[in-house]
């Protein structure tokens, strides 16, 4: 089983950050958490910071997990773990370094976009407000 960690990233004004994958990626110019695979080794908070790093050039400060997924695309051999965490990040503005583009939206916004399926029950949860990522920092 391969073991993916997704940042839930909220400002002040309460919108989410997304990513857009790009064109060239699989599954391209779905949206997506940003987040990434966790290494051999590495602690899914290590492997987090990581990825916000290289995606984002963003320095995280906080996290911590709120849920996780268990999801079996038909293009893989096996399942996928995704842990999501409410992660906080340093001021300054995040660059879309890894993706086509990056967003700023409102939790009721999130089910307008185009997001891979193992996002689907987090989305739904954020969107109705069932689950806070500042309740958890």
């Amino acid at each position: 089983m391969h073991l993916v960690v997704a940042a839930i990233i909220e400002r002040s004004d309460r919108r989410i950050l997304i990513g857009q994958r790009r064109r060239t990626d699989s599954s391209p110019l779905k949206w997506e958490f940003p987040g990434g695979k966790v290494e051999q080794g590495e602690m899914p908070e290590e492997a987090l910071r990581r990825e916000l790093r290289e995606e984002l050039n963003a320095e995280m400060t906080n996290c911590a997990e709120i849920s996780r997924v268990l999801h079996k695309y038909e293009s893989r051999d096996e399942p996928l773990e995704v842990r999501f965490f409410a992660a906080a990040i340093a001021e300054k503005e995040p660059e879309a370094l890894m993706f086509e583009q990056i967003a700023w939206v409102l939790p009721r916004e999130l089910g307008d976009y185009d997001f891979l399926a193992a996002n689907r029950q987090i989305i739904a949860y954020l969107a109705t407000g069932k689950l806070k990522p500042s309740d958890f920092l």
